[in-house]
């Protein structure tokens, strides 16, 4: 199959399918192809915030952004902020409800983004052609795009198909970032970025299951990196949980010995919880260490905090001293799991890292390379905090990328 089209997109996702709407929209005569190598578009936007697609954040800050060069966002982030999408959305069908600064649709269904965006695409009449994955991109004077039973020719190209979060069932191998190297774009090297933590297990084990409120605080050696407050999750394997996710992109960007430390009382400062501690074993001096945090703490978690401490649950609460008091404490302020390594790319959420934003035009996402290319989204070196960051950068981007090459078809 030979086909020729104006602007073809590779990648049938968040960025992808904004760009085609956006392209249609911007000059309607124009053909438009979004080519996918998957089944069918929008397969890794069904499976974010859980089902109920975070869409974006009202958080404007550019500090939620991670990359080699971040300046290389604020361009397409200030010019289709917040106010922007909303009526973008609003327009397609997708009106948001707002939950602590994140953007969701009101039907708190991802299918129903991904349907909307559908719809406009077939409304526009954007050419959509699936399991069609690249295997070859050749630049003359258009594009020639090859693939196992397909080859289509455009005078522009948007690739936007992100990198390896979510592994091959969404779609993200990485072949077309690959490819995008062979044609002479360096990149940042790639780890997995919002992904849960391996970490010794002599401790999390005993804890499988059990959720907290906490402040984590990610350290190399002794160094501190990052920290952030939410639910964590003790699982057989290390942590898990939107805290532990939120700071472990740092933990994986350079060797080293990473550590997380959990504040267990984050309300709490170490003196308030001494004292707290003083109160408790004086008015409980007649109970085990087994039961002493119960009623304050989870107890299967209170006991292993204990166990951390060297003490035996049989020993009795009269026992304890002030300096064993202040060691607890100092155990419930600063809990410390030794970093080994990630649950992988396929339970990433996105990826660190890719094409180095220096060889692209961070006002047009043009290739400085090869004129008529540009890149949106994930498979450029900008990651974002966990809250819809990454979805409102593949907008922006996209939808950048999409008016861009508009102006350069013209």
């Amino acid at each position: 199959m030979s086909n020729f089209t104006d602007l073809l997109i590779i990648g049938g996702g968040a960025a992808g399918l904004i760009s085609a709407i956006t392209a249609k929209r911007e000059k309607p005569c124009l053909s438009v192809t979004v080519i996918e190598g998957l089944d069918r578009v929008g397969k890794k936007l069904i499976t974010t915030g859980n089902g109920r697609c975070n869409i974006s954040n009202t958080d404007e800050s550019l500090s939620r952004f991670h990359g080699e060069n971040t300046e290389f966002a604020a361009f397409s982030l200030e010019r289709f902020g917040k106010d922007y999408l909303k009526k973008f959305f609003s327009s397609i069908g997708i009106e948001f409800t707002e939950e602590n600064g994140k953007l969701y649709p009101s039907s708190l269904q991802a299918s129903s983004v991904v349907d909307c965006l559908r719809f406009e695409c077939e409304r526009l009449g954007v050419n959509v052609t699936c399991n069609a994955k690249v295997t070859k991109i050749k630049k003359t004077k258009d594009f020639t795009v090859l693939g196992d039973n397909f080859e289509f020719h455009s005078k522009a190209l948007i690739v936007a198909t992100g990198l390896f979060s979510g592994g091959d069932k969404l779609g993200s191998d990485g072949s077309v970032f690959r490819i995008m190297k062979e044609l002479g774009h360096k990149a940042i090297p790639c780890s997995p970025a919002i992904v849960q933590v391996k970490t010794e297990t002599d401790f999390v084990r005993q804890l499988k299951g059990i959720k907290v409120d906490a402040n984590a605080r990610l350290y190399k050696k002794n160094t501190f990196i990052r920290e952030d407050f939410g639910e964590v999750l003790f699982c057989d394997y290390g942590l898990s949980g939107p805290a532990i996710m939120q700071i472990s992109r740092d933990a994986f960007r350079s060797e080293g010995e990473y550590y997380i430390c959990l504040d267990l009382f984050p309300k709490n400062s170490k003196e308030e919880l001494l004292e707290l501690l003083k109160n408790r074993a004086s008015a409980l001096s007649h109970r085990s260490l087994e039961d002493f945090f119960t009623g304050l703490l989870n107890k299967r978690l209170g006991q292993v905090v204990l166990k951390r401490c060297d003490f035996k649950l049989s020993q009795m609460t009269y026992e304890l001293n002030n300096k064993d008091l202040e060691k607890i404490a100092d155990t419930l302020k600063s809990f410390k799991f030794k970093i080994l390594g990630h649950t992988g790319f396929n339970n990433s959420q996105v990826t660190a890292g890719g094409l180095s934003t220096l060889e692209f035009d961070n006002k047009t996402m043009m290739s400085k390379r090869i004129a008529g290319l540009f890149a949106a989204g994930e498979l450029l070196d900008i990651d974002g905090d966990c809250g819809g960051f990454n979805l409102k950068w593949a907008w922006c981007s996209g939808i950048l990328a999409a008016k861009s090459a508009v102006e350069y078809i013209r």
